[in-house]
């Protein structure tokens, strides 16, 4: 999988920086994981750029194109409130590495949170009730699990419940990601959703989407669901060490305003870190 920014890179071997330039650019971001729609408007914008104060120079056109790409791609941090109940829903579809993403940002989290609980709220695929438990126990993080089948919004009741005892905490929710049956899992959502927003204190409930930064128009499409379905507040990006491409930040940010918290980049634990959208700019353009 060739890397965006050696495609850009061999787009000025001698070349003439005309429209056709631009066209190739435009289907370079494509193929960057950036969509058409997207890719269209910013070879566009760049294009007026470069010709309104005719700049040619390679290293030039790139610092433009890092400008308007900086305006799509959004940060943020996000921090349990000290002292308060917090609840975070984590979504995603199967296989993006959901529950492993929970068990990362459990581990990162209870560095600096005293009470922190995983709710197994994922309760039609048993293996991910199993699977979240032996994450708990690696990383010493209780975990409140119901059996299989059993109603997602009653695990994460009383996993708030288990916080709200020893006065305040972060609950950290793993929910069921079935997109192949969307009705049934946008109505599990708006109930766990529910749950989730009366349990939080004020301010404290935040919903968390992990995408496979690998898939593209995929991940837009899935971070769109669950957007319309309950609102996503954050991003978590996973197989960042894989993605050659990884323009999928900057399509999500663009049209959706969804911005990045955290990316996963290993197999380990401790592979997981903030998201920085100066260094991701930098390692998407090979600057």
């Amino acid at each position: 999988m060739s890397r965006f920014s050696d495609k850009l890179k061999s787009m000025f071997n001698k070349r003439i920086i005309d429209d056709e330039f631009f066209e190739d650019l435009t289907d370079t971001l494509v193929e960057g994981d950036i969509g058409a729609k997207a890719a269209y408007e910013i070879g566009e914008e760049l294009e007026t750029i470069c010709k309104k104060n005719k700049i040619t120079d390679e290293k030039e056109i790139i610092a433009e194109l890092r400008k308007i790409l900086a305006e799509n791609v959004k940060s943020t941090k996000l921090e349990p409130v000290p002292g308060k109940v917090n609840v975070w829903m984590v979504l995603g579809v199967n296989g993006v590495g959901k529950t492993t993403s929970v068990a990362k940002l459990a581990n990162l989290l209870s560095k600096t949170t005293d009470n922190l609980v995983l709710a197994s709220a994922d309760t039609f695929r048993a293996a991910a009730i199993e699977q979240l438990e032996m994450h708990g126990k690696n990383i010493g993080v209780r975990v409140v699990s119901h059996q299989h089948g059993s109603d997602p919004s009653a695990v994460v009741f009383d996993a708030a419940e288990a916080v709200r005892a020893k006065g305040s905490g972060l609950v950290l929710a793993d929910t069921a990601g079935r997109l192949h049956n969307k009705e049934n899992l946008v109505r599990e959502l708006q109930k766990i959703d529910k749950t989730c927003r009366l349990k939080a204190d004020e301010g404290c409930y935040k919903k968390i989407i992990v995408v496979d930064s690998t898939t593209g128009q995929n991940a837009l499409v899935q971070a769109e669901v669950f957007n319309e379905a309950v609102g996503v507040d954050a991003l978590i990006l996973t197989k960042y060490d894989s993605t050659a491409k990884g323009g999928v930040a900057v399509t999500i940010g663009r049209q959706l305003g969804i911005p990045v918290a955290w990316v996963c980049f290993g197999e380990k634990y401790p592979d997981i870190k903030e998201f920085n959208a100066d260094d991701y700019l930098d390692e998407f353009l090979g600057l």
